[in-house]
């Protein structure tokens, strides 16, 4: 059975870089049955999807953050790593990283995912 941790810093300042990993169990992250997704729901907000991962290592990214956003993977520690550059308190959220075994850009629909983290909270603030 798969299952995800994310981890992180909790807090960052805004203007700098918060680096989030999804650490996976019970499968390889190099495997072609999964894609590994993050996505993340501000307070009182929706979720919001970011981006994606596949076994092969290509990666998707929401157009709205596809200029700040960057996911990579450590295969040796079967990591996915979220890089979210030039944060602001608008990014302050609820990340989660989430395994599908499709591919549907942008879902936000919570049943397309096979496997959910328990999320890491994010606060951006001075």
């Amino acid at each position: 059975q798969v299952q995800l941790q994310e981890s992180g810093p909790g807090l960052v300042k805004p203007s700098q870089t918060v680096s989030l990993t999804c650490t996976v169990s019970g499968a390889s992250i190099r495997t072609e049955t999964y894609f590994w997704n993050w996505l993340r729901q501000p307070p009182g907000k929706g979720l919001e999807w970011m981006g994606v991962i596949s076994g092969s290592g290509s990666a998707w990214y929401s157009p709205s953050l596809k200029n700040r956003l960057s996911i990579s993977r450590d295969t040796s520690k079967n990591q996915v790593t979220l890089q979210l550059v030039s944060v602001t308190p608008e990014d302050t959220a609820v990340y989660y990283c989430a395994a599908a075994k499709t591919f549907i850009m942008s879902s936000t629909t919570k049943d397309h995912y096979d496997t959910w983290g328990q999320g890491t909270q994010v606060t951006v603030s001075s």
